[in-house]
Parts: C-alpha cells; structure tokens; sequence
C-alpha cells in the first residue's frame, strides 16, 4: 500500500494536509502507513501523476477523491467539505475515502 501526498513547493496546505492524511490512517488503525510526500515542482513533472492540484492525496497510484481532471498547472486545488469549499478535504472526508477505496 503507497499513500503519496502530491503538492507543490510553497503549498499552504501541504503541511495540515499531511497531518490530516496520518490522523485518517490512525482512526483506520494503520498509524504505521507511511505517507509519502512528492513536490510537483514543474508542470512536465505532473505528466502522468494522478495530480489534481496541490494537496492530491493518492492510494496506490489513484487520487482517493474521485472527479478532479489531472492538471498540468501548478495550482491549488479546491474540495468541497461540510463547511464549503475549502483547500483540503476533512479527517472524516479522507477516512471515508479510504474506505472508499477498499481500506477499513
């Protein structure tokens, strides 16, 4: 199992993200599931990425949050949440996409 967070250099959410990605994991009781950091640093290097904007959280090469197109521009990317548009989906959002794709 490969848990990669995709970001760009200089992402504000990059850091909270990575939080938020190992507290899921924790709550699905996999606490020593490495989460893998990849900076997106040139537009040539998301050719091929399942990169959506920056923070893409990735299981085993799929962005766990299904109906982001892949974007070549280094741009920030927007998730809807309980509390409206937002810059990274919810400990619970992540959780269940998680489970979503097979994790419990």
């Amino acid at each position: 199992m490969k848990v990669e967070l995709l970001c760009i250099d200089g992402c504000p959410n990059s850091v909270e993200a990575g939080e938020r990605v190992r507290a899921a994991l924790s709550e699905l009781d996999l606490p020593g599931v490495e989460v893998i950091l990849t900076v997106v640093e040139t537009a040539s290097d998301s050719k091929g990425m399942p990169f959506g904007g920056s923070p893409t959280i990735t299981l085993d090469g799929v962005d766990i949050f299904p109906g982001a197109a892949p974007v070549s521009d280094l741009s920030c990317r927007i998730y809807q949440t309980p509390q409206g548009l937002a810059g990274l989906p919810t400990v619970d959002q992540i959780k269940q996409a998680f489970q979503d794709h097979g994790l419990s």
